[in-house]
């Protein structure tokens, strides 16, 4: 499904991507904005600083140039440069000289994972602190001398928050979404996997054609980007049938989708089925209104039904919200494996229809259409040795199943769903049986 997609143009992507400084705002998030404008015509808009977006307001633009623990010879002991999860997210600036008992504070560790520095951040309360690992810790506690520490940062309230957007228009008025965050810096599965799965999506779905659905891309800030994008898109967001959160698809484990709150919505019937048909034991994660922006989008004024596939998901892997959540946790090879299966889906959600047959009365005559094998009398007898008779059998069942469920009501994902037929055999027979006009599409498609 991702020939257009391979795994070095993914670790090209990641590669590039990884250092930014990504936060609610900032350059971060336009330098990945604009990367990502080089695969898809992305429209940025930017949303001002101090806006109230229901019950949230906008933060204050967030810069930082550069920070530092120093000793006394000038020695950078913590180094922003060196990894941008030093410092806590949003922190305020800070330049003073300070004991180790004076900044412990002001320090984030990790004791069970003693070469990980955390991800912390500060966003909605002025503060500031470093973050470290054990070895830095313990360097810093031993020392009795004053160290230099600098944050350089500072705040804009005339600032903006910036937010990707891409609308896909189809054949149908109906809209499903494709969501994912960019406010995470140096991390690899959280969220650089879903930004560039997201970004190839959209790609695909453009080099594809005109699609059936049409199809919402959005790449905003978590939590605060996707509330302030329901607010000046709250009559369009009304239109969307369903949709992805793209998170976290880019690990080491095993694949596992999390449910949307409805639990059988289209999508995650189709989300099932894209498992199912390619035999993958996937880990199933009930709806739980915690994790990522699904919160949002099945909130009460919305409810509209989102999935996540994912591939070590968000809380469940000992590197999350970690520096160990790297370029060696995560790879194209890795990356590719969710982006078929989200190709996937797109396809089973994009073909899916109901038919109508043309011969309701009785069944259809199939020998004259070249439909059925020429000899008889040998089904449900043990497999023949010729292959092409065998196969030929195989399709008889497919298309006995599909012309007795084509009443106009069964579309292709139910019929796959009842009789344990992949989709897309099923979908390859439609078309067959289309071509000899023994069924057509049912009319409210």
């Amino acid at each position: 499904m991702s020939e257009e997609i391979s795994a070095s143009e993914i670790d090209a992507l990641l590669a590039r991507m990884y250092p930014f400084n990504r936060s609610l705002t900032g350059d971060g998030n336009r330098q990945t904005l604009n990367v990502l404008r080089e695969l898809v015509p992305l429209d940025v808009h930017e949303y001002p600083c101090g806006k109230e977006v229901y019950d949230w307001v906008i933060p204050d633009e967030w810069h930082i140039r550069d920070a530092w623990i120093k000793d006394s010879t000038g020695n950078r002991l913590v180094d922003f440069q060196a990894n941008n999860l030093h410092v806590v997210g949003y922190s305020e600036p800070v330049k003073a000289r300070m004991t180790f008992n004076e900044l412990s504070s002001r320090l984030h560790v990790l004791e069970e994972l003693p070469e990980a520095i955390p991800y912390r951040t500060s966003y909605y309360t002025r503060s500031w602190g470093f973050c470290v690992n054990s070895q830095q810790y313990k360097a810093l506690q031993r020392s009795k001398e004053q160290f230099e520490v600098v944050i350089d940062s500072a705040f804009d309230a005339t600032g903006s928050m910036s937010i990707g957007e891409l609308l896909i228009p189809g054949a149908k008025t109906e809209e499903l979404l494709v969501s994912t965050y960019i406010c995470h810096p140096s991390m690899a599965n959280d969220n650089l996997s879903g930004i560039v799965t997201t970004a190839l999506l959209a790609r695909t779905i453009l080099a594809r054609g005109r699609p059936q659905y049409s199809w919402r891309f959005v790449f905003v800030p978590e939590t605060i980007g996707a509330i302030a994008y329901l607010c000046h898109n709250e009559k369009i967001m009304h239109k969307v049938q369903g949709g992805f959160v793209v998170t976290c698809c880019g690990g080491k484990g095993k694949l596992g989708y999390k449910e949307s709150f409805v639990g059988d919505s289209l999508v995650d019937r189709a989300v099932r089925l894209a498992f199912r048909d390619k035999s993958i034991d996937a880990i199933r994660y009930p709806f739980q209104p915690t994790g990522s922006d699904e919160r949002q989008y099945s909130s009460i004024g919305f409810r509209i039904p989102v999935t996540t596939i994912c591939k070590d998901k968000y809380y469940e892997y000992s590197e999350y919200h970690t520096s160990l959540d790297n370029l060696d946790f995560v790879n194209g090879e890795q990356i590719l494996e969710s982006v078929d299966l989200y190709l996937d889906v797109i396809q089973i959600l994009e073909e899916n229809s109901a038919f109508t047959s043309s011969v309701p009365k009785g069944e259809v005559q199939l020998g004259r259409r070249g439909l059925y094998p020429h000899s008889g009398g040998s089904i449900n007898q043990p497999a023949s040795k010729n292959h092409r008779r065998h196969q030929e059998y195989q399709e008889l069942d497919v298309i006995s199943w599909l012309l007795f469920l084509s009443d106009g009501q069964n579309d292709l994902i139910t019929i796959a769903e009842r009789t344990g037929i992949t989709y897309f055999d099923l979908l390859r027979v439609a078309r067959k049986l289309m071509s000899q006009a023994v069924i057509q599409p049912a009319k409210d498609n």
